[in-house]
C-alpha cells in the first residue's frame, strides 16, 4: 500500500512540474515526495537494490545516447581547449564541494560529489554506491540545477543582451529502432555494462558501465538507432529520486537545513567561476560572449539547449561542450572525490587532531571498492 501511494503521489506531482519545464521533473517530485512521505511515516522502508542498479544502468544508457560524433565533430581544432576547460570545471566544483565538506554536518566525500558541476541525476545514482550521503547530494545538486536554470535567463538577457527572436536550426530527425529491439539493446548494455564496470573496477560501475558502452556503440555507429523511451529515463529518475528521498528522518533533515546557506554561496559562487571561464573560451575560440557562456554553464543543460535555440547561438558547438563537461564530471569527479577521501583519511591517520568526520567517511568509501 505503501509503494502504491508512493507511485500515484510521484506521477501526481510530476505531471505539472513536466508542464512547468522543470528540468528532471521524475526525479526531483520523487525526491520530494519520498522525503514528505518518510518524514510522515509513510514511505517504504527503502527502494530494492536491483530496482536500484537497473535505474542506474538506464540512466547510463539514456547519458551514452546523447553522444554523438557529429556533434563532437564540431569542436573541431578547438577541443584541446574545450577539455582544458571541462577539467578546470571539474577541479573547481571538486574544490568548492571539498569546503563545503568541512561542514560539521556532512562528509568530504559528500561534499565533493555534491556539487559536482554536471551530470546531477548520474551522480545522486551513485552517491551511496561510493559511500556518500546520496540524500544530501540529492538536495545540493539539485538546488544547483535551479539556482543555473532560474538565472540563465536574467543573465542571458541582461548581460548578453541576446535576442530571443531569432532561432537556431537544429536537426530534429530521428531514427530510433523498434521498441522491442531498443529494449533488448538497453538490457543488453545495462547487463554487459555493469558487468565490465565492476571487472574494471569503475566507481559507480552500475551507470559508467553502460554509459561507456553505449557511448563506444554510438562513436562507432553500432548502436542500431537506440533510444531510451521516456516512461523508461522518468521511471529511472523516479527510482533514485525515491532511493535518496524515502531515507530522509527528521533528524538528516535539519542537517541539510544548516547545510543549504553555505551551499548555496558555493554554488553562485562556482557559478561567477565558470562565467569567467566562457569568457575564456570566447577569447580563445573566437565564438561570441554568449556562446561561451552557454557553453560552459555548469550545468541545467536542457536549459541551455533551449537558450541557445532561442538566441541563435551555435548550437553544435555548445552540445559538444556540454557533452564534455558531463561525461568529465561523471568519469573523473568520483576518482577525484575518492582521492580526496583517501587523502583526508591518511591525514586522519596521523594526526589524533583531525577531524573525526574523514575516518568516518573513509570507512564506507573503502567498502565500496572492496
Amino acid at each position: 500500500m505503501r509503494w502504491v501511494l508512493l507511485v500515484l503521489v510521484t506521477i501526481g506531482v510530476t505531471v505539472p512540474l513536466n508542464r512547468l519545464g522543470v528540468p528532471s521533473a521524475a526525479l526531483f517530485a520523487a525526491l520530494l515526495v519520498g522525503i514528505v512521505l518518510a518524514i510522515a511515516r509513510l514511505a517504504p522502508a527503502g527502494v530494492p537494490r536491483v530496482a536500484g542498479l537497473a535505474a542506474q544502468g538506464a540512466l547510463g544508457v539514456y547519458i551514452g545516447t546523447m553522444v554523438h560524433s557529429d556533434s563532437l565533430s564540431a569542436l573541431g581544432p578547438n577541443w584541446p581547449v574545450v577539455v582544458g576547460v571541462g577539467v578546470v570545471t571539474l577541479l573547481l566544483s571538486i574544490g568548492a564541494g571539498a569546503l563545503l565538506g568541512l561542514h560539521r554536518d556532512i562528509s568530504a566525500l559528500t561534499g565533493a560529489l555534491a556539487l559536482v558541476a554536471g551530470g546531477a541525476s548520474g551522480l545522486v545514482a551513485i552517491a551511496r554506491e561510493l559511500g556518500g550521503d546520496d540524500r544530501v547530494v540529492a538536495v545540493v545538486q539539485y538546488l544547483r540545477v535551479a539556482v543555473i536554470t532560474a538565472s540563465m535567463p536574467v543573465v542571458v538577457t541582461l548581460v548578453y543582451h541576446a535576442d530571443r527572436s531569432s532561432h537556431a536550426a537544429m536537426d530534429s530527425q530521428s531514427h530510433s529502432a523498434p521498441w522491442y529491439l531498443n529494449l533488448a539493446l538497453i538490457v543488453g548494455l545495462v547487463v554487459a555494462g555493469s558487468v565490465v564496470g565492476r571487472l574494471a573496477r569503475l566507481p559507480g560501475a552500475g551507470l559508467l558501465g553502460p554509459m561507456a558502452l553505449t557511448i563506444v556503440a554510438e562513436l562507432s555507429g553500432w548502436s542500431l538507432g537506440l533510444a531510451v523511451p521516456a516512461v523508461l529515463v522518468s521511471a529511472s529518475y523516479m527510482l533514485i529520486g525515491w532511493q535518496a528521498g524515502v531515507a530522509f528522518t527528521r533528524e538528516s533533515l535539519r542537517a541539510i537545513e544548516r547545510l543549504l546557506p553555505a551551499a548555496l554561496g558555493l554554488i553562485v559562487l562556482l557559478n561567477v567561476a565558470t562565467a569567467g571561464l566562457g569568457v575564456a573560451l570566447s577569447k580563445i575560440t573566437g565564438v561570441s560572449m554568449l556562446d561561451g557562456y552557454l557553453a560552459t554553464s555548469p550545468g541545467g543543460i536542457y536549459a541551455v539547449l533551449a537558450t541557445a535555440v532561442e538566441t541563435g547561438s551555435n548550437v553544435t558547438f555548445i552540445v559538444a561542450t556540454q557533452v564534455v563537461r558531463v561525461l568529465l564530471m561523471l568519469f573523473a569527479a568520483p576518482l577525484l572525490a575518492r582521492g580526496l577521501v583517501r587523502l583526508t583519511y591518511r591525514r586522519a591517520s596521523t594526526d589524533a587532531s583531525s577531524e573525526p568526520i574523514a575516518v568516518a567517511d573513509a570507512r564506507p568509501a573503502a567498502s565500496t571498492s572492496s
